[in-house]
């Protein structure tokens, strides 16, 4: 974590910012005029922001400061359509933020921890193993760097997936903060409906979602539809077998009210055969369910391969008779290796290859 003492305003939902305040003497007017500065207005330090009081700002400019991420290394893809951009934080550590553009919309992509615990094999973050949690604000600071690139060109963003680095629900409290700031009307006031976040089957940060009545869409990323073939995948599922996340995931969807969203990245041979759409729909078939499938994004790390178009349409045709519906997700980016992790990685290659070798 950054040592720096002072207060990364950014890691405050409106609330906590309401209690730093209250407890130097300041109300909610302050409190919400520094928030819509914050959000609204993007101001890029604390001297930029209007009607404080001179005390009030002495003691900000003493104990607060304003997080911001630094580009170490950013690349485009062939059309234009795509831009990652691999952000350093304060401790020096960097996390990968992708910006992906489509008529009419903008989509970011956030990380949500430096690395990932879950390990999931054809995964570049997975293979790169955990380095720590995100705070609130490094989260949040991903969709502020976004927005002032998409500022400059006249667009504006429409939709948030926490599918970066790591595991949004190993990183749950911290998470959930930024997911607060993101929908505060007064702040980023982005739309529940446009946040999606995916996980790779943390049952009990599922169960508490669904308890907690939190504003997102969820996506699951299952992979394989039985507890060998996910495990072998995903080694969460020796963890949280099928059945305890089937039955969070039905949990959440009576709770919610809300249709899940289930990822299938497509390996060829591995997991797209007619037999494993079989197995998938048999899994799913009576929920309120949608199968998101995505051909590989090979990594260095992973010897799969993505499936071929014949096979995913007719993986697709078996769960349609399961009345399970899918979309083939838009793959976007290949050229750059835009796939979580795949920056980072190559980035990072070359120093981990110029170590020394124990003697």
């Amino acid at each position: 974590m950054p040592s720096d003492t002072t207060t990364n305003l950014y890691d405050l939902t409106r609330p906590k910012l309401g209690e730093l305040l209250s407890s130097w003497g300041y109300g909610s007017y302050y409190r919400d005029l520094l928030w819509t500065s914050l959000y609204r207005k993007q101001v890029r330090s604390l001297d930029e922001v209007e009607g404080l009081r001179p005390d009030l700002r002495a003691t900000l400019g003493e104990r607060a400061r304003l997080g911001h991420l630094a580009t170490h290394r950013e690349v485009f893809s062939s059309d234009g359509y795509t831009h990652k951009l691999l952000l350093r934080l304060d401790d020096g550590q960097t996390i990968e933020t992708v910006l992906m553009r489509f008529k009419g919309r903008a989509t970011v992509c956030i990380s949500t921890q430096a690395g990932c615990a879950m390990g999931c094999v054809f995964c570049a973050t997975g293979q790169m193993g955990l380095s720590r949690h995100l705070t609130p604000g490094e989260i949040v600071g991903q969709i502020l760097h976004v927005q002032r690139i998409l500022r400059e060109s006249g667009e504006s963003l429409r939709n948030v997936v926490l599918m970066g680095m790591g595991e949004p629900l190993h990183n749950y409290d911290h998470t959930m903060a930024a997911v607060d700031v993101m929908v505060d009307a007064l702040g980023m006031a982005l739309g529940p409906r446009f946040i999606t976040l995916s996980t790779v089957g943390v049952v009990p940060g599922i169960r508490r979602l669904a308890d907690e009545e939190r504003p997102v869409q969820l996506a699951v990323s299952l992979h394989g539809a039985t507890d060998a073939e996910r495990a072998a995948l995903v080694p969460a599922g020796r963890r949280w077998p099928l059945d305890e996340l089937m039955d969070a995931c039905r949990y959440y969807s009576e709770q919610r009210k809300r249709r899940i969203f289930f990822e299938w990245t497509l390996i060829s041979g591995r997991n797209d055969t007619p037999e494993h759409a079989h197995t998938l729909g048999a899994l799913l078939r009576g929920m309120d369910a949608h199968v998101n499938v995505i051909p590989l994004n090979p990594t260095v790390g992973y010897d799969g391969g993505p499936s071929q178009p014949e096979s995913v349409r007719g993986f697709q045709d078996v769960l349609a008779s399961y009345a399970v519906p899918s979309t083939v997700r838009q793959r976007r980016g290949i050229d750059i290796d835009a796939g979580c992790g795949q920056l980072k990685a190559a980035v990072e290659r070359p120093s981990r290859r110029s170590l020394p070798t124990s003697p």
